[in-house]
């Protein structure tokens, strides 16, 4: 069994590839022949009195591999500028953290791999938008916006110029330093005009792809900037509010979108316990906020899958509003993207060997 830290992850994993592996896996689940399980996560009151633990996982099989990811983090909500909200995380202490991937062989069974999730997480997440990117963006997109300065903002940059010739790109963040070092860095590594924006608003105004790549658990551009024909590529829901989802002509989401959306913004897929009180510290406990109750009744909802088998267009007009929910088959990511770096790592002689007969045993489980 191999022990892949994220600097081998680093070292092995390509944009394009992973772009690649996760387009085959959503073929194969559209055809029958892979599952995944959404992420499902649980709450349990911890030591501080404004935060949370929570365990989420997540699981997905592909192409004779198996994967779930684990994390354990205490949560908290805390406020920052500009009236947004975020989520902070942490395990143990501020600035570490606790993600694993398993991976297993669906042929044997064997345990292969165990894997740190930190690199590989950004990559399949901005691996994810650029599929939808390249499925629904409109035939002259070429002006890119960023709203988001960390490391899923450089991943869904690496993303969308795989798939789409992007011309320029504009970026905005409340810290501005972080704004500008992430301008300068992606306009070497990509070749790329990338310009820090003052305002919001200044990056958003005629942009043909929106990337919001933030940890805020509120709105983080306005409505009323949504021009047509723009394609929305967000990193959680929490970023769109009401009036940019009215906007929204056509979206697509992976997995079962009718029955699996409603659930999710619901908060189906979340067990949490503690008082009353306690749990008036989670942000949208019960979803009723949900922006997506302001989708109108004429957006056209589609299946990803059927973009995938050619049943369904992108778009079908210039004009169109497009979205594309980054979520719903995370768990196929991990299967996909994890068995890569597997590969990839054991092909180039990296990782650290562990005993496969620490993770067997003789007693019937």
């Amino acid at each position: 069994m191999l022990f892949i830290h994220n600097d081998v992850s680093e070292k092995v994993l390509e944009m394009a590839d992973v772009i690649n592996v996760q387009e085959d896996a959503l073929r194969q689940a559209a055809e029958g022949r892979a599952v995944a399980r959404p992420r499902i996560d649980v709450y349990v009151p911890c030591d501080r009195e404004d935060g949370y633990w929570r365990w989420g996982t997540m699981e997905g099989a592909n192409g004779g591999y198996f994967a779930i990811r684990m994390k354990s983090d205490i949560m908290t909500w805390p406020d920052a500028d500009q009236g947004h909200r975020t989520q902070e995380k942490y395990c143990i202490e501020p600035g570490t953290f606790c993600g694993l991937i398993m991976l297993f062989s669906t042929r044997d069974g064997e345990p292969l791999a165990l894997i740190n999730d930190g690199i590989l997480q950004h990559m399949r997440v901005g691996g994810a938008a650029g599929i939808g990117v390249k499925y629904m963006w409109r035939e002259d997109s070429e002006d890119l916006c960023i709203l988001g300065s960390g490391g899923m903002a450089r991943t869904y940059l690496d993303a969308i110029q795989c798939v789409r010739p992007i011309k320029r790109v504009r970026c905005y963040s409340p810290t501005k330093a972080h704004c500008v070092a992430f301008a300068e860095e992606m306009s070497e590594r990509f070749g790329l005009p990338v310009e820090p924006m003052d305002h919001p608003h200044d990056a958003v105004r005629g942009c043909d792809i929106l990337a919001c790549c933030t940890d805020s658990i509120t709105p983080v551009f306005d409505g009323d900037w949504v021009e047509p024909g723009m394609h929305l590529a967000n990193l959680n829901w929490h970023e769109l509010g009401r009036e940019a989802v009215a906007k929204i002509d056509r979206m697509s989401r992976k997995g079962q979108l009718d029955d699996g959306l409603k659930n999710y913004l619901e908060g189906q897929n979340s067990y949490i316990c503690g008082t009353p009180e306690e749990r008036a510290r989670i942000p949208g406990d019960t979803f009723e906020d949900s922006p997506f109750e302001a989708l109108r009744p004429d957006c056209e909802r589609i299946h990803f899958e059927e973009m995938l088998l050619g049943n369904e267009p992108g778009r079908k007009s210039a004009d169109q509003v497009t979205f594309f929910q980054n979520s719903g088959n995370q768990g196929l990511q991990f299967s996909s993207v994890g068995a890569l770096c597997y590969a990839k790592a054991k092909a180039a002689g990296l990782g650290r060997e562990l005993p496969t007969e620490w993770f067997l045993q003789d007693i019937r489980d």
